[in-house]
């Protein structure tokens, strides 16, 4: 399953559309003025189903994730790599891999396999991302690592 992350151009907060492979919105994330990000996510329909919430006293970044409003874990990026950005995500057994440039990651199952791949593609007026997941149940959690990476890049720049 292919997603398509799109960052609004004119918002005051972090605001994405989503769309499957077929063109139609998916998800709906709207940011909220909060210490930190705070990203909320609903279907097409407005429902909400998540929130990315940034810790912003943290040593490294690192983000709650909520699926509807029940605390589901943790990503947090690792404090000490070399070359590769990596980040810990404490649900799912998930762990992943950045690019050198940091632009595409991959996300990796405990056994090795990979769960979903994310790429930022270029030559876009606003943050643009695919999202390639393997089983589509987990793509609302890839979407959520998605954002949660765009907005430590927002505020790192």
């Amino acid at each position: 399953m292919k997603l398509l992350i799109k960052q609004r151009f004119l918002s005051w907060f972090d605001s994405y559309d989503v769309y499957n492979e077929q063109g139609a919105v998916a998800y709906v994330v709207k940011g909220k003025l909060a210490w930190g990000h705070r990203l909320n996510v609903y279907d097409p329909e407005g429902n909400y189903l998540g929130a990315v919430r940034e810790k912003p006293l943290s040593i490294t970044p690192t983000f709650d994730i909520y699926l509807g409003k029940q605390y589901a874990g943790t990503i947090r990026r690792r404090f000490f790599t070399l070359i590769h950005a990596k980040y810990d995500i404490d649900f799912n057994g998930w762990s992943a891999v950045g690019s050198f440039l940091e632009w595409d990651y991959e996300i990796k199952n405990d056994d090795g396999s990979t769960a979903a791949t994310v790429s930022k593609e270029l030559f876009h007026w606003t943050d643009t991302y695919t999202i390639d997941v393997q089983n589509p149940s987990d793509a609302l959690c890839a979407l959520m690592f998605a954002i949660a990476v765009d907005a430590e890049k927002c505020s790192a720049g």
